[in-house]
Order: structure tokens, then sequence, then C-alpha cells
């Protein structure tokens, strides 16, 4: 508690909110302050740069703040209800409250816990029409989505190269602590090689459309069946990240259900969102994303190995998970 900020802990204080919570409790991630407090969700971005985002100054964050809720509206309108201030008055931390703005926050409604689609998971709850269900939302949500010149330039093979060589340069550090070398050598040289063979084949699906304003960050974690569902917490901070190949989501998404050991539940998404959309061809980029999303997750636990302000008894935790996701990686490898 002593290491957060002070802002962070006058925040866990039910006094600080317009609706003052029966209690508040703190979740944090690599990137945020996720302050629960009864039915709503106040998230406030950490002001951290880390290369891939940068929230390092108030300006930046309230943007990102904004833009944040806008692409979340998208596929799931009804949890994001906007930007708050959090204004300190005369040493006093206040949400939504007057004086001078010293941070700001996404709020939102709080989606149950329970109808979390990583929880189901792991109690067996999840079923075939469920994650048919997921599918054909995505390829719906896929079809409209923003697509064009643009978006094809940040999200063509340059950025499928610029992304994967920034993952190999930012997961060198952990090399002995959680990554072992020759796993990241074996991914590594997998990878440079699969872009080159398929460049031709990258360059065809963006000039097809395939390329889009995508989620970007489509894993289990952010899918609730509530209310019908709701896909949330999509990549806001770096447009590169969100302009994908539809096939990188699938695999995505895919990726996560094979770590949850549920291979089943992953051929059925895949093939009920390419019956959905039609889109045959990303089977022949289906295993490489999947290796490149779970390359990801690892990268990204590893950031929170490294976050101060995550207690170290937590830290073992980190280390599994991340060692697993690289591990689940270098199993897409195809010989």
């Amino acid at each position: 508690m002593s290491e957060l900020p002070s802002l962070i802990k006058a925040l866990l204080d039910p006094k600080a909110y317009p609706e003052p919570p029966s209690r508040v409790e703190l979740v944090q991630t690599q990137i945020s302050y996720v302050f629960l407090a009864d039915d709503f969700v106040y998230k406030i971005k950490k002001p951290v740069d880390m290369g891939f985002l940068d929230y390092s100054t108030l300006e930046k964050r309230l943007i990102l703040c904004r833009k944040e809720v806008e692409l979340n509206r998208r596929l799931c309108p009804d949890a994001y209800l906007g930007v708050v201030p959090i204004a300190n008055d005369n040493g006093r931390f206040l949400v939504d409250g007057k004086g001078k703005i010293e941070e700001y926050a996404v709020k939102m409604r709080r989606l149950p816990q329970d109808a979390m689609m990583d929880v189901l998971l792991k109690k067996n709850k999840v079923t075939r029409k469920m994650v048919t269900d997921v599918a054909a939302l995505v390829a719906d949500f896929h079809s409209k989505a923003a697509t064009g010149e643009e978006i094809n330039k940040l999200g063509g093979v340059e950025a499928v190269i610029q992304n994967t060589s920034e993952n190999f340069a930012q997961t060198g550090k952990y090399f002995g602590i959680i990554l072992l070398p020759e796993t990241y050598q074996r991914i590594k040289d997998y990878t440079e090689e699969f872009i080159k063979t398929n460049t031709a084949l990258f360059r065809k699906r963006a000039a097809a459309g395939r390329i889009r304003d995508c989620h970007g960050d489509l894993h289990s974690n952010h899918i609730c069946f509530y209310k019908g569902i709701c896909i949330y917490d999509c990549i806001e901070f770096i447009d590169r990240l969100r302009y994908t190949d539809v096939a990188a989501e699938v695999a995505f998404l895919a990726m996560d259900l094979d770590h949850y050991r549920r291979a089943d539940l992953s051929k059925i998404f895949v093939d009920a969102y390419v019956k959905a959309s039609g889109d045959k061809e990303l089977l022949k980029l289906l295993n490489f994303y999947k290796c490149y999303r779970a390359y990801v997750r690892g990268k990204v636990n590893c950031f929170q190995y490294d976050d101060p302000h995550i207690p170290d008894k937590e830290k073992d935790k980190i280390i599994a998970t991340a060692a697993s996701y690289f591990r689940l990686a270098e199993s897409y490898i195809e010989d």
C-alpha cells in the first residue's frame, strides 16, 4: 500500500466518489489502476511510456481515455459511460469533483464477474453455442469495421514486421528469468521466415480489405455474457496494434482457448467465424498469428513482472503464466 501514489491511495476511500460505494477494490494491470466501486468501475491510466504506448502526460491520458470510450462503444455500448476528472480540492482527491484536475478516469458500468468468459472457462461452463455466437458477433463487427489505404498502411506486412521485431527486442532482457533463449530463437527464426515466405499473401489480404480497425485485444478476459455479449477493453493506445488482419484477431481468441486447454472450443470458434465471414484463406495464417498472439501475452506478463507496484508475492504466478504463453507460442511452429 505504501508504494502506491498518493492519488491512488486516496481513491480507495469510498468518500472520494460521487456515488459513495460500500467498498472500493483496486485491481492493477501493467498499464492501469482499476477501481471497483459497487456498480461502477473507474480506470486510470498509469503515467508510463513503454515505447509501444505513451501515457506519460495528463493531456495524453485524457485523449486516450476519450478514445477508449469511443472505440469500446462499438462492441460494448452500454458499459462505457464516459470520462470523468479527478480533482484536487484543497488536498482532497474527488472523482468528478471540483478543483484542480489531477487525473482522468474512464467510467464504466461494472460487468458481472461470474459472466466473464475466462471465469466460465475455468468452470467448464462455456458452450458450443456461446462460442459460435461470439464468432458471429466478431464476423459482423469485422464486416463493418473501417478499412482503407491508411489502415492498410499501418496494419500491412510492414506493421507485422515492426510488431514482431518489437516483441523480440522487448523480451530479450527476460532470458533466464522467464524466457528460454532457445525458445526465443526458435520463435524468432520461424516468424521471420514465415513473413518472408508469405509476403505476397499478406499483401493480397490487404488489397482484399481484410485489414480492419479491429478490437486488437480479443481474448476471454474481455468477453462478458451479460445482456447479450459485451466485448470490451480494446486497444486504444496505438492504432497499428488495432489495425490488423482479421485473421490475427480470430487467432487471438483461438489461441486463448487453446491456453485454457479447450482446443475443441478453439476449433469451433474458428470454423464458425470462417462460415460467417466466408474467409477460408485466414486458415493459412492461423498458426502464425496464434504464435504471435501467444508471444504477445507472454511479453505482457513480463511487463507485469517489472511493475514495482505489483507485490512480490504475485511475481511467481506472473513468471509461470508468461512462461506458459511462450511455450504455447513455440507449439504453433510448423516444422
